[in-house]
């Protein structure tokens, strides 16, 4: 199968405007991103909607792709991208879509997403592992998974699932395995431009998580399981603590 890796990047941000081009060890982060996908993939193309980030992204020698501003969703972005590559004469079989903002991706993440595609019917697929610090378990940031036999996504929600209704919240994490979803997918190419253009669902609005969308829509999501974790990159503050990271690696 013929893969390609997306790194959605906007400039505008509610909480952190320019969040791709912070500096972070005397490299734009997304360089870190760029970087660390490329040890995965032969292909791999930033999209952007901003001058400054093609800038950046030309400067450190990657492949960049200028897409529309109005997209709601690195998603949509994505699918612009297949479709400017398919005019040109490049198909493609499966798209990675890697969030601009996860500087310490790593290979086991996109292998994982990569091997999934083994089994011909999946037609998205993304990661989770189990939460293991009790406060993220109510953090709304934190997203969470329900998964089925086989690892099929049940449902994704910014509260605790499942509910332990016979016992108090402080004991809840310590008496089940709660999954966090970690928030990068892979998608069949045909399918990646079925979803966006769905319109937006009822569940969808109420969480704002649009993969809701897909699963009201019939869409089957696989999930896959890791111990790797990893860290996106939403505040200043998570910048900090990411920078203490990178110093304080030897050499």
């Amino acid at each position: 199968m013929k893969f390609i890796g997306i790194i959605p990047a906007r400039y505008a941000s509610t909480r952190f405007p320019g969040k791709p081009l912070a500096d972070l060890g005397g490299k734009p982060m997304i360089q870190w991103v760029y970087e660390n996908t490329l040890q995965s993939l032969d292909n791999v193309i930033v999209a952007t909607d901003h001058p400054d980030i093609e800038s950046a992204v030309n400067g450190f020698g990657g492949k960049v792709i200028m897409t529309s501003p109005e997209h709601p969703s690195g998603t949509d972005r994505c699918a612009e991208v297949i479709d400017i590559l398919s005019k040109q004469g490049e198909e493609y079989d499966v798209a990675l879509n890697i969030q601009g903002d996860e500087p310490f991706i790593r290979n086991t993440h996109l292998s994982l997403l990569k091997q999934t595609f083994d089994l011909e019917n999946t037609q998205i697929a993304t990661l989770a592992n189990v939460i293991e610090d009790p406060e993220e378990l109510f953090d709304p940031n934190v997203v969470k998974i329900v998964t089925g036999k086989g690892g099929k996504a049940l449902y994704f929600s910014r509260s605790p699932m499942p509910h332990q209704r016979d016992r108090p919240q402080s004991e809840w994490y310590n008496n089940f395995k709660y999954l966090k979803h970690l928030g990068m997918y892979a998608y069949r190419t045909d399918i990646l431009r079925e979803i966006t253009k769905l319109k937006r669902s009822p569940l969808e609005q109420a969480e704002s998580l649009e993969q809701l969308r897909w699963l009201e829509s019939g869409y089957r999501i696989r999930v896959h399981y890791t111990t790797e974790v990893s860290m996106g990159i939403d505040t200043p503050e998570d910048l900090e603590k990411a920078r203490k990271i990178i110093s304080s690696r030897p050499g």
